[in-house]
């Protein structure tokens, strides 16, 4: 007797080793990526490390921590059968929802976001593994046949109430990665140009709406576009742009002081000074720049562009519509995450604050990469549950 696979999927033997069923050079990319950024987070976080005042290691064991149990997360998520991941859309979707108005309430307030419930000593971002929720929860909305204007807009209004609820708090980065997730995951279904060409007008005529009305406060307009001013411009919009604007110039000095070889890992004279802001989550990319120099921060955006390829590679290869969707929503989200986050450090893009996956420090940020990791391994593994009998 013989079990056919589906469309993309492959016989696999009873005697293949377990390893088929994994993709290696993905789960390796990961590990050496979030290895690096252990090892990132550790020196913008370890103080001066004195003989009277030894290293601070509080940041890198948490960190830590918090791979090693995002990845026990991600493994379970690719283990888990796709049917209890779709039955569960409509729960999580609506939980999701309901943590999102309630941190608008009971939130705590960081930086002027009120984008986190604090427990403890621990804080949880649910923004961070809302994002997972809305890839499936469109890549549910957008497999299948065609999609229709019907299906389209259904999509968009699932996207646009967390969407909404994010901008309240108010989370920018977040809300971009949430835009980029949802267009990306749009143009990849099976849409027609003609509905494509229709949300690229709206979008554009949203955007212009949203930069003359008074949804956004100024200061936010000024943090959009502070990175395109010189400094008269920007000492004419007000303290905040001026805050915004020195920041990024601090991590431009830092990568700048790195040159080619870096000056050397826990060496970094703006690290080690502080003098860049946020410097173990945000700006986290200038650490890199400034102690790894070009060269190792060149090796960790190598690192990621592996990571895109194999994500896109399983993608292609999906046995079904539902995965390749997911797996094209959780690519579209590291690209854009990592784009933004490199070139905000070193001032080819806004000051928006968008974590940089599995190195930034940050458990919520850690937890919903590994999942995401886990989400496409799990698509990988199904193009091989077919075996030769």
């Amino acid at each position: 007797m013989t079990t056919f696979p589906a469309a993309g999927g492959r016989f696999r033997e009873e005697r293949d080793p377990w390893w088929f069923v994994v993709d290696p050079l993905l789960i390796l990319s990961v590990m050496a990526i979030t290895a690096m950024g252990a090892l990132l987070v550790y020196s913008a976080t370890r103080g001066p490390a004195t003989e009277l005042d030894p290293a601070d290691t509080s940041f890198l064991t948490r960190q830590v921590f918090f791979a090693v149990v995002g990845a026990s997360f991600g493994l379970f998520a690719a283990l888990v059968n796709i049917e209890r991941i779709r039955s569960l859309v409509s729960v999580a979707y609506i939980s999701t929802l309901g943590l999102l108005f309630g941190i608008l309430l009971f939130g705590a307030n960081i930086n002027g976001t009120q984008a986190w419930y604090r427990f403890g000593g621990f804080t949880f971002q649910p923004s961070e593994p809302g994002k997972l929720v809305l890839i499936v929860t469109l890549a549910t909305v957008f497999s299948g046949d065609r999609v229709g204007f019907q299906r389209m807009a259904a999509g968009l209004l699932l996207a646009s109430v967390p969407i909404g609820l994010v901008l309240l708090q108010p989370d920018l980065g977040t809300v971009l990665v949430y835009i980029v997730v949802t267009a990306v995951m749009i143009m990849m279904s099976n849409v027609s140009m003609r509905l494509i060409l229709l949300l690229v007008l709206a979008a554009i005529t949203a955007i212009t709406a949203i930069f003359t009305s008074d949804v956004l406060e100024d200061y936010q307009k000024d943090r959009l576009t502070v990175f395109v001013l010189d400094d008269e411009a920007v000492a004419e919009l007000g303290a905040d742009a001026v805050r915004v604007a020195y920041n990024a110039e601090q991590s431009q000095i830092a990568i700048g002081n790195g040159g080619l070889t870096g000056t050397g890992l826990f060496q970094g004279t703006q690290t080690s000074s502080n003098l860049v802001p946020e410097q173990q989550t945000d700006f986290i990319f200038s650490v890199a720049g400034e102690e790894l120099g070009f060269r190792g921060a060149a090796i960790l955006l190598v690192l990621f562009a592996v990571v895109v390829v194999r994500i896109w590679r399983v993608a292609v290869r999906a046995s079904d519509e539902f995965d390749r969707l997911m797996a094209v929503g959780v690519m579209s989200m590291f690209v854009f995450q990592v784009f933004q986050s490199a070139g905000m450090t070193m001032g080819m893009m806004p000051v928006t604050g968008i974590p940089m996956p599995f190195v930034s420090y940050g458990g919520s940020s850690m937890l919903t990469s590994m999942i995401a990791i886990g989400l496409v391994l799990g698509v990988y593994r199904r193009r091989f549950d077919y075996v030769r009998a």
